[in-house]
């Protein structure tokens, strides 16, 4: 399946605030669940990258992410909290604008909370590019790009510039 179409940079509905999910919604959720899958699947095919997904991306207003892993996680209502400040750079990149990288600093370890597909309570400890993937899909439940927490103005890289740096 081709997924859905996935909002980019300058679209409105990337800036807004997700509303909770209610367990009533479950059944939803599923189908929701599947087109993420989809979606990153085919995202994944034409760019080479892409590890999770948040609904608003998919203009979904929901708290909602799809993490592609082994096995895939769904994290409903995610809640992070930081255990110490320690802090790490990295460039990162995003679906919603794919030939674009942004340097941020993020936490190194954190805790995330949230319900799974079962309704069931359930956390997980992150560390390194895990604590830093789910520090920016829990910041498009929230409204928030990746654009807004660059650490400067000379913090922004094209795709191609990143990918010939790192090469060398």
């Amino acid at each position: 399946m081709p997924g859905r179409e996935i909002l980019l940079l300058g679209n409105d509905r990337l800036y807004k605030i997700a509303e909770t999910v209610r367990r009533e919604e479950l059944p939803l959720i599923k189908s929701i669940v599947t087109d993420m899958h989809d979606t990153i699947l085919a995202f994944r095919e034409k760019y080479n990258f892409g590890r999770a997904i948040a609904a608003p991306q998919i203009g979904v207003g929901k708290r909602l992410i799809y993490m592609l892993g082994d096995p895939p996680e769904v994290f409903i209502n995610p809640v992070l909290s930081f255990p110490d400040s320690e802090e790490m750079e990295v460039w990162d990149n995003c679906m919603s604008f794919p030939d674009l990288m942004v340097k941020v600093k993020r936490f190194k370890r954190t805790k995330i909370d949230f319900l799974n597909q079962d309704w069931n309570p359930t956390s997980m400890k992150l560390d390194g590019d895990l604590s830093e993937l789910l520090q920016h899909e829990c910041d498009h439940l929230d409204g928030i790009l990746t654009i807004t927490r660059a650490i400067d103005s000379r913090s922004f890289m094209l795709r191609s510039e990143y990918l010939k740096i790192a090469a060398q």
